[in-house]
């Protein structure tokens, strides 16, 4: 997660989605993007506090404009109306199937330290609805050095394309046991909007889209395709035909951080390249299906710290309807 300075002078520029149409190259075939130009191809338990009533607030949909350059950042136009299975997230690239659950580790290198880093990424049986989009709820936990520094609940859903999209999400970070802040942010409150986490046919060149927009907390992440057709090995085994995904935001030129994606499995390997605070050496190291008793766990995780989010975050979460 990336949170550029608030003095950043923004330009956007907004895009209709549309599915991409060109296929994949064969996964002996390495297709870089600082290599031949490629074609751009626009793609598709609880609180004792009550809770308050929510007020639903529609998503914004920015005007589309007519021409974009595919190497910048731009927004896609989400439509709820191509939303009608949205919680059955079957993207070959980022299954989120409820119960699964994906552990990456590493290190995070910082000053010249080798931190041990972990992530811990599950997606539970709990669905919420967000501007007319019903998403499914992710849990996620993030230790460095052992300690526990960020938890968080976010929101994905699923368009009838095939497209992956990012709807908000309640991260709570803490320093030495104590919470030290917790920028939330939701799609269609306080101008914030969803953006693109993955299409459903990634190719090389097509166009770089941001994967939300909150101008209240500095949210700015936007991803590109860098290569596909990739071999790689991590600690659960090998791939082919791998995908991987350059990932900055605003006010960091030139410096990203790499996810590589395998069929049918998700995110495998996190890289960085360039000058980058965040600088993570992580791998896939864990992936399994949740027993009932573990997914009831983290589901009642997910649940209390949405109980605490309505308690602390008033004026964006609280306008948010309960997850189920």
């Amino acid at each position: 997660m990336r949170r550029p300075p608030a003095w950043i002078v923004i330009v956007t520029t907004v895009l209709m989605l549309s599915p991409a149409a060109c296929g994949r190259p064969s996964a002996s075939q390495v297709v870089s993007a600082t290599g031949a130009p490629t074609e751009a191809a626009p793609s598709n338990v609880p609180s004792a506090s009550p809770i308050p009533s929510p007020t639903a607030a529609p998503i914004a949909t920015p005007e589309p404009t007519p021409t974009l350059d595919p190497s910048e950042p731009a927004f896609a136009t989400l439509d709820p109306a191509n939303f009608t299975n949205s919680t059955v997230i079957d993207n070959v690239w980022m299954p989120y199937k409820p119960g699964t659950e994906w552990v990456v580790e590493g290190v995070l290198l910082e000053d010249g330290d080798r931190i041990p880093h972990r992530i811990t990424f599950a997606i539970t049986d709990l669905t919420k609805e967000i501007g007319g989009v019903r998403t499914v709820v992710a849990w996620i936990e993030d230790r460095r050095d052992g300690e526990l520094v960020e938890k968080e609940i976010a929101f994905y859903a699923q368009d009838d394309d095939g497209t992956v999209w990012y709807l908000g999400e309640h991260p709570e970070e803490y320093e030495g046991g104590a919470l030290v802040q917790a920028p939330t942010w939701i799609a269609g409150v306080a101008g914030a909007q969803a953006g693109i986490k993955m299409v459903a046919e990634p190719e090389v060149g097509m166009q770089t889209w941001y994967q939300g927009w909150a101008p209240a907390v500095d949210w700015s992440d936007y991803g590109r395709v860098d290569a596909i057709g990739l071999d790689d090995c991590v600690a659960v085994g090998c791939y082919t035909d791998v995908l991987r995904m350059a990932e900055s935001s605003l006010g960091e030129e030139g410096a990203f951080q790499l996810k590589s994606y395998a069929r049918g499995v998700g995110e495998i390997r996190v890289g960085w390249r360039g000058e980058t605070e965040s600088r993570e050496e992580l791998e896939l190291v864990e992936l399994r299906t949740l027993s009932p008793g573990a997914l009831a766990g983290i589901r009642s995780a997910a649940l209390q710290l949405e109980a605490h989010a309505y308690e602390i975050s008033l004026d964006v979460y609280a306008r948010t309807k309960p997850s189920q």
